[in-house]
């Protein structure tokens, strides 16, 4: 099955992140706001994983070769756990941007306009944050998702900073722009671990989920039943978007070896459609012994 083009949504999502970069700065060049400096700062971090998700789905969309017969949809999870790590990397750096405050509390400067210019960028990465992982689940692009979660963690910094700044116009108390930067950082660790683990899931061969494990047991099922089969060895893996499912069916011992690859034909095709994006591959047997165990392996 080729991979879909989705380029085109990583050229959005950078030009996204050099925008917001572009507003964030001046924000923090009004305010001297600290945790409009590490909102800047993480933007900056937006752009480099936004250009890491664009060459990651470039390789991704390359047909398969002679050293690459599975093709190079696994070029995604590479993209996804760096960006995972680039979202620690932002958050060690709003934590280490805001800790000298405590000590050195400075007042802010040009509050309004400078919130109102962070608004503004935040309401860009929302939007494109929502398109990216709309076509990333349509598209089971792990890097597109990726993508959009840590544009989302833009957006949640950017909340933070404001409800920083605004606090600090309206109490005064300076200390509580650092404490809400590293509030936000905290926070956003979550998003990149999960990365992290997700693309080191998909780079391990990790099985399926198991709500698609339950998919293709209950398609193997109904011609247990149906036709009298039997099925195991059941192994699973995906990369990228794409989905790979073996499988050995075990059929009568008396059917011609031509039954037993028609039936074998109608239900690849069954998984596949009912599976989107995947390949199956089936191994035809004949059952030797009536208690041979439907079994996954």
């Amino acid at each position: 099955m080729e991979s879909p083009n989705l380029t085109r949504y990583a050229w959005l999502s950078i030009a996204a992140a050099l925008i917001t970069l572009g507003l964030k700065t001046v924000a923090y060049l009004m305010t001297n706001s600290v945790g409009m400096l590490s909102d800047a700062m993480e933007s900056i971090v937006n752009v480099a994983a936004a250009v890491m998700a664009l060459t990651m789905l470039t390789i991704a969309i390359r047909p398969a070769d002679e050293d690459h017969a599975f093709g190079h949809t696994k070029a995604e999870y590479f993209s996804s756990g760096v960006e995972g790590a680039l979202i620690l990397l932002a958050a060690i750096s709003i934590i280490w941007a805001a800790i000298p405050r405590f000590s050195h509390p400075q007042p802010l400067e040009h509050i309004g306009a400078g919130a109102m210019i962070s608004f503004v960028a935040s309401g860009i990465n929302f939007v494109v944050a929502m398109i990216l992982l709309k076509v990333g689940k349509a598209h089971h692009s792990i890097t597109l998702e990726a993508d959009a979660h840590h544009l989302l963690t833009d957006v949640w910094t950017s909340v933070g900073v404001l409800i920083a700044i605004v606090a600090v116009a309206l109490t005064g108390w300076y200390r509580l722009d650092p404490v809400i930067a590293i509030a936000v950082a905290i926070n956003i660790v979550w998003t990149g671990f999960q990365l992290l683990r997700r693309s080191v899931d998909g780079l391990m061969d990790a099985a399926l989920p198991a709500t698609e494990l339950a998919i293709i047991h209950d398609i193997l099922a109904r011609y247990v039943t149906q036709e009298g089969i039997v099925y195991n060895s059941l192994k699973t893996r995906q990369a990228g978007s794409r989905k790979f499912v073996s499988v050995h069916i075990l059929v009568p011992a008396d059917w011609t070896v031509q039954r037993g690859h028609d039936l074998l034909d109608v239900l690849e095709a069954d998984i596949e459609k009912n599976l989107h994006g995947s390949q199956v591959l089936t191994h035809l047997e004949p059952i030797v012994s009536a208690s041979t165990p439907n079994s996954v392996a």
